[in-house]
């Protein structure tokens, strides 16, 4: 690629990335602006609606009641998908596609009527429990099309075959081969899986309203009959917190550990050597 090409490309990238920084940042900016206008027409700005955060009741318990079923749904999504797909490649590739349109196919419904047809589901599980945190098995059904794909991108990037095999016949059980073969091998992919999932939920207010809960999207609806300018407020919040998580999972990286240096060995050249086992022959011949 010579020098012109070179600089016509970073100029490319440069606008792309300032027209899509402006696209995400503006509305952003517009929101902040507006959180923190007065209440007259000449008042000085203040953080006012910001500090109403904390104050306003319900609200911080909606928040915090948003970050758990983030946090469980996370978890949920791992616990049934990754062993799924794994299983299925190394064992029933026959049916992947199947697997994949069942994860796909929340995608096709809509959320509202996703809501109707497991709601006597919920009113059953309310005889246990009346706790919001149901709601993660119900967020579950809907982060599985993103979360797939995401991990789907994961295990096709390594040799799950020659990994997972090379493990077991070290002894390594499948919960071994899981947590200490696959997992450090697709980071990325698992917290991009995360990261969609949490970006979900946050910003989830179907599911809720119906089932009657109180999440951050349907506190934010109920500050915003009596007071705008903190509803806004706390959806610059939720907005910036997401684009926090974009951004540390930007700098995540899988370490680079360099290769030590081996100890010498002393060869018996009078001795079989030996692989996986198997005598290979003797030195010298």
């Amino acid at each position: 690629m010579n020098r012109s090409r070179r600089i016509k490309l970073q100029i490319f990238r440069i606008t792309v990335f300032l027209v899509l920084g402006a696209f995400f940042l503006v509305p952003i900016g517009a929101m902040f602006e507006f959180s923190t206008r007065g209440n007259a027409i000449n008042a000085p700005r203040t953080l006012e609606a910001w500090i109403q955060i904390a104050k306003t009741p319900g609200l911080t318990d909606a928040i915090v009641a948003s970050l758990e079923l983030a946090a469980i749904t996370s978890i949920l999504m791992l616990v049934l998908v990754l062993p799924t797909m794994v299983w299925v490649r190394l064992r029933l590739p026959r049916i992947s596609r199947i697997v994949e349109f069942i994860c796909l196919m929340p995608l096709t419904v809509p959320a509202i009527a996703l809501v109707v047809g497991i709601k006597p589901i919920f009113i059953w599980m309310s005889n246990f429990t009346d706790s919001i945190l149901i709601l993660s098995f119900g967020y579950v059904i809907l982060v599985l099309p993103y979360s797939y794909r995401s991990l789907d991108a994961g295990l096709s990037a390594i040799d799950l075959k020659t990994l997972s095999e090379a493990a077991r016949s070290l002894g390594a059980g499948w919960g071994t081969v899981m947590w200490r073969v696959v997992v450090p091998n697709m980071p990325s992919a698992i917290l991009n899986a995360c990261l969609l999932s949490v970006a979900l939920v946050l910003g989830e207010y179907t599911f809720a309203n119906l089932m009657n809960y109180e999440n951050l999207q349907v506190a934010i609806a109920y500050v915003g009959l009596t007071s705008a300018g903190t509803s806004i407020a706390v959806a610059v919040a939720s907005l910036i917190f997401a684009f926090a998580l974009l951004l540390i999972l930007s700098f995540v990286r899988r370490p680079r550990t360099g290769f030590a240096a081996a100890d010498p060995v002393e060869l018996d050249l009078a001795k079989p050597l030996a692989l996986s086992g198997a005598v290979i022959g003797r030195a010298g011949r």
